[in-house]
Order: structure tokens, then sequence, then C-alpha cells
């Protein structure tokens, strides 16, 4: 069992928003929640949300599974790139990148640079549970989902471990993971 830190005040999260100057950018496993905390988070800041691979997928005007499988992971991860970077120009803002954007080491290079790195973390089953709820992740489709979402994490981990604010999110209300990012982030500014 996890004890959370009291939620912040109204007041506290105003300022809170103030002293960000840049893009706050989720990264982390596929099925972590980055884009519902994501959403939630940008909310309470009074910020804007991107979702990088919705932008991607309005960019290429197909979805991320078509790029996959029509041009490959290489290409994919070039457009991600850039559309990521795009964003980082933006201003402060709420950012949810895709599973394996943080572990490319050009794009973890800008996000770091540019941007505020928030990993969030989970155990396996969690992950599981969640992304197996629908089939639209290409990196899934190879094989047994529980195998490849805990060796893709065991070999994402490091990479992740480089962003400067670093949560867990836990089974349970997504607002709970989002009280903890608050916490984190006014310790970390």
């Amino acid at each position: 069992m996890t004890i959370d830190a009291p939620s912040l005040s109204d007041s506290e999260i105003r300022s809170l928003a103030g002293r960000i100057d840049r893009p706050l950018v989720l990264v982390g496993m596929m099925g972590v929640g980055k884009s519902t905390i994501g959403r939630k988070l940008a909310q309470l800041l009074g910020l804007p949300f991107a979702d990088a691979d919705e932008e991607i997928e309005r960019a290429a005007q197909m979805s991320v599974a078509e790029i996959f499988e029509r041009f490959g992971e290489d290409y994919f991860r070039d457009g991600e790139r850039r559309v990521i970077a795009r964003l980082l120009d933006g201003g402060p803002a709420v950012l949810a990148t895709g599973g394996g954007a943080f572990v490319q080491p050009p794009t973890r290079a800008l996000i770091l640079e540019r941007g505020i790195a928030v990993w969030l973390d989970s155990d396996v089953a969690t992950l599981v549970e969640r992304v197996t709820r629908k089939d639209t992740r290409p990196l899934l489709r190879e094989g047994d989902p529980a195998e490849i979402v805990a060796r893709l994490k065991a070999e994402r981990e490091t990479a992740y471990a480089e962003a400067p604010v670093q949560v867990t999110s836990h089974p349970g209300p997504h607002g709970d993971t989002v009280n903890r990012i608050l916490q984190e982030l006014a310790a970390w500014l």
C-alpha cells in the first residue's frame, strides 16, 4: 500500500503552473497512461495538451499501426522525432509521447534539452492489463503481449531513468498519479 502525499491546493497548483517554462513531456511504456494522465495534468495546470501519436497520425493521415506496417519502425521514429521537435517549440504545455519515443537517442536529447521529462513507470502486470484492452499496438502483434511488454520494459528502463522527474502509476484512479506528478514537479522545480 502506498500513501500519497497530500494534494496541492489550487493556489499551489497555480504557483507551480507559473514556474513551468517549457513543455512537460510524459515518457514511459505503452499502457502506463501518458495520454489520459497528460490530459488531466494539462487541465489542472491550465496548459495545452498534445498527444504525439495523434499529431503524427494527423500529419501522416494514417494510424501509427499503418505507418509501421507500410513504412517500418525507422520511418515512424524519424517522423515521431520531427513532430516532437515541433511540439517542443510551442512553449509550456503537457505532451504525451509514444512508448518508444524517449528510447531513441536523438528524440531523448531533444526532450531533455527543451522539455521537462516525466517518467511514468508501472509494473508489468498493470501494463499488460491495460495494453491488451484493444488491438492497436503494432509492437504487440508479434507474440505474447506479456513477454513483449516485460522485455521492452527491461530494455527501455535505462533510457526512461534519464528523466529528471519519475512517478509510479499504480492501478487505480489516474488522479492519484496526477497528484504524485504535481508533488514531484513542485519538489523538482
